[in-house]
C-alpha cells in the first residue's frame, strides 16, 4: 500500500451506504476518485451498483487496486484508471449516478476537484457526490447546481452527501 493511503474505516464506509440506500436501480454507475483500496467502489458494486470506475494516481496502488477488484469478482463490472482525480473529472466519460470521494485529508484542491465535478458533464440530474474529509475541512454548501443535503460527523472524519439538480433516485 502507497504510504498515506488510508482506507475508508467500516463505520464510515457503513454510514455512507445505509444512508444511500440500495443502489439497485437499474444501471447505476458509480466513480471512486482517490479509490486507494477500492472500498467504497467495491461496496458500491456489492450493493447492485451496475459499474464502477476506479480513480487512482498511484500506480503501485492502481495495481493492489486491480487486485482487489479481481478477487471480489468484479473486474468484468469495473475500470481501474491510474490519473489525478482532477484529470480524470476532465476525461472520463459519464453519466455517473453515484460519485465516491474519500481523499487525503492533507489535500488542499478539495474544493477545486468537487467545483470541476460540479462542472462537468459527468453528473446525471439526480447523481449523489458523497465526499469524505477531515472535520476541520469545511466544504461549501454548494457548488454549481450541486447541492449539499446531509452532512454527519464521524469522529476526525466528516461525510457531506451532495446532489445534482433537482432529481433524485
Amino acid at each position: 500500500m502507497v504510504s498515506g493511503v488510508r482506507p475508508t474505516s467500516e463505520l464510515v464506509r457503513s454510514g455512507i451506504f445505509n444512508a444511500l440506500g440500495p443502489l439497485d436501480s437499474p444501471g447505476v454507475r458509480a466513480l471512486d476518485l482517490y479509490a486507494g483500496t477500492g472500498a467504497l467502489g467495491i461496496e458500491a458494486l456489492s450493493r447492485g451498483a451496475a459499474w464502477a470506475d476506479f480513480v487512482e494516481r498511484h500506480p503501485r496502488q492502481c495495481a493492489l487496486l486491480r487486485r482487489n477488484v479481481a478477487s471480489t469478482g468484479f473486474a468484468e463490472q469495473a475500470g481501474v484508471h491510474c490519473m489525478s482525480a482532477a484529470r480524470a473529472v476532465g476525461v472520463l466519460e459519464g453519466p455517473y449516478q453515484l460519485v465516491l470521494m474519500d481523499p487525503p485529508y492533507k489535500l488542499a484542491s478539495l474544493d477545486e476537484v468537487v467545483e470541476g465535478l460540479a462542472r462537468s458533464t459527468l453528473l446525471e440530474t439526480g447523481a449523489r457526490v458523497v465526499v469524505g474529509h477531515s472535520k476541520r475541512t469545511s466544504l461549501q454548501g454548494a457548488y454549481q447546481d450541486l447541492t449539499r443535503t446531509r452532512s454527519y460527523p464521524y469522529g476526525d472524519s466528516a461525510v457531506d452527501f451532495f446532489e445534482k439538480g433537482d432529481g433524485g433516485w
